[in-house]
């Protein structure tokens, strides 16, 4: 089922905008491997916690190219045909279904189970540290968004997500870990986070000509 399930999520992200291709999705399984081994509480339903991540994106090409609104809610319901078609069990697609519909940073979805917590802790993680600068700047990219804009600073950005990719930075990136869920999440992605800190840090002696 696994790798069934990996093969349809897959066909789902050939148009995918850098940031949120397969290979988030890859590195996602990654770090939900490492919080799943290095969770010290609760009983965790692996399969599951495999099965979301390989789906919890499959509507995000739709949504950045505004065909739906809410890609998690879209891809809860697609998860939900998919495992059907393979042959899942009730309570699998119901559990997964959770994990992909809570997984998204910006909605009101709490995760109501470990597997939906893991699966959201590791999908934040991917937007902090080294990899998640990189993303940053290139979805910034693909959207024509400016790095940096001195007309626009941080503290009058009024918008959602921050107008530049640097504002984007401080007002959504380093807020991800107070977002966390998991004591082992938290702990990654203090780390990741002092990274990026020490980016932004650089970034702005490099603008004032100091570094």
């Amino acid at each position: 089922m696994l790798e069934a399930v990996r093969t349809r999520a897959r066909s789902y992200f050939e148009a995918a905008p850098p940031g949120h291709d397969w290979h988030h999705v890859q590195r996602v399984e990654t770090l939900a491997e490492t919080l799943v081994d290095r969770h010290q509480s609760g009983s965790i339903d692996e399969r599951v916690v495999t099965l979301a991540v390989y789906l919890h994106d499959i509507g995000r090409e739709k949504e950045d190219s505004g065909e739906i609104d809410d890609h998690a809610a879209w891809g809860a319901r697609e998860s939900r045909r998919i495992l059907e078609d393979v042959g899942a069990d009730p309570a699998t697609i119901d559990g997964v279904a959770h994990c992909v519909r809570a997984h998204r940073y910006s909605n009101a979805v709490e995760p109501e189970r470990l597997e939906a917590k893991l699966v959201s802790d590791a999908d934040n993680l991917d937007a902090l540290g080294a990899v998640g600068i990189a993303r940053t700047f290139a979805h910034g990219g693909a959207l024509g968004e400016p790095i940096y804009d001195p007309a626009v600073p941080v503290a009058d950005d009024e918008t959602a997500a921050g107008a530049t990719q640097y504002n984007h930075l401080h007002e959504k990136i380093l807020a991800l870990p107070e977002r966390l869920y998991t004591d082992v999440g938290r702990e990654l992605a203090e780390r990741r986070a002092a990274f990026v800190r020490e980016y932004v840090a650089q970034f702005d002696a490099e603008l004032t000509g100091e570094r």
